[in-house]
């Protein structure tokens, strides 16, 4: 059995930590002890527990031992690291190092009619070295289903053993929910406008989060002018990000990524149905006992 629990905790290495700064930790995402700052932004963390990734482990005596699987990132300023993104960013598109510039959470739309700001762009980088030239970059990181991390930080910070305490609760990233839910929406909303000004969006994801859409394509196209989405792919080893795949796709064949996904087969979803199914009378009379609990 394997379940996933913190990889990385405010920068760290979680199975390199000792006891004493695991409830050191422990205490500091409970809000007992004040955040350090982020290693990977300036300033303090700004993630709440300040997990930056997430990891498979495996139980051995009720004590958590890493299984095989890469770690999944759950913080977006987790890419942020030695500015690697943005570098990489940068030389794919033909930009000098000394021109590139960045811009943080451009707006990019506003509310039908008042002024407010209704979306932005997480990044941009642009050249000024002659006539302004850019590129939107988004980051996503994911999400996991499953129970919060408050229980697992009050065992942590209770516990004295050489070897962190197996996760207490199943959860599990949440690919689907941050990819369909959340990825694409953006690119539906952003990818045609910078299309139509002759401009691009890149996106960022993390090697497990690619491998959940299906992997590269057989033939990935590195040419800027095959496509409308620049993919970055870059991989997190040893507390570090490396760079990794990256390929161009146009923005009809990203949402088809995206959404990509195969219906269970009927029994399965029969044999679950059955399960979940229960009278309605129930749920009749309990919302009847609600109501006279409340006269």
């Amino acid at each position: 059995m394997s379940r996933y629990g913190i990889a990385e905790w405010y920068g760290r290495d979680f199975l390199s930590l000792t006891p004493v700064e695991r409830r050191e930790l422990a205490e500091t995402a409970l809000g007992d002890r004040p955040k350090p700052d982020c290693p990977f932004r300036s300033g303090p963390c700004s993630k709440k527990g300040g997990v930056c990734s997430i990891r498979p482990y495996e139980d051995r005596n009720g004590r958590a031992h890493a299984s095989g699987g890469e770690p999944a990132i759950v913080c977006p300023i987790r890419f942020e690291q030695d500015n690697l993104i943005v570098k990489w960013l940068a030389e794919i598109v033909g930009f000098t190092l000394d021109s590139t510039r960045v811009a943080r959470e451009v707006p990019f739309m506003q509310s039908v009619g008042t002024d407010k700001h209704a979306g932005k762009i997480d990044l941009v980088v642009a050249s000024d070295d002659e006539a302004l030239r850019w590129f939107g970059l988004e980051i996503q990181a994911v999400y996991f289903s499953g129970k919060g991390m408050l229980d697992e930080f009050k065992v942590l910070r209770d516990d004295d053993g050489a070897q962190p305490p197996f996760p207490i609760y199943i959860r599990r990233p949440d690919w689907r929910s941050s990819s369909a839910k959340r990825l694409m929406p953006q690119l539906q909303v952003k990818g045609p406008t910078l299309r139509r000004w002759l401009s691009k969006i890149a996106v960022a994801v993390d090697q497990p989060f690619f491998a959940a859409l299906g992997e590269p394509s057989t033939e990935p196209s590195r040419d800027l002018h095959s496509g409308d989405v620049v993919w970055l792919v870059p991989e997190l080893r040893d507390g570090r990000l490396h760079r990794g795949h990256w390929e161009v796709l146009t923005l009809e064949a990203s949402g088809e990524k995206l959404l990509a996904a195969n219906p269970v087969a009927r029994n399965d979803f029969e044999r679950t149905l059955r399960r979940k199914l229960r009278p309605i009378q129930r749920h009749h009379e309990a919302a009847g006992r609600g109501r006279r609990q409340l006269d």
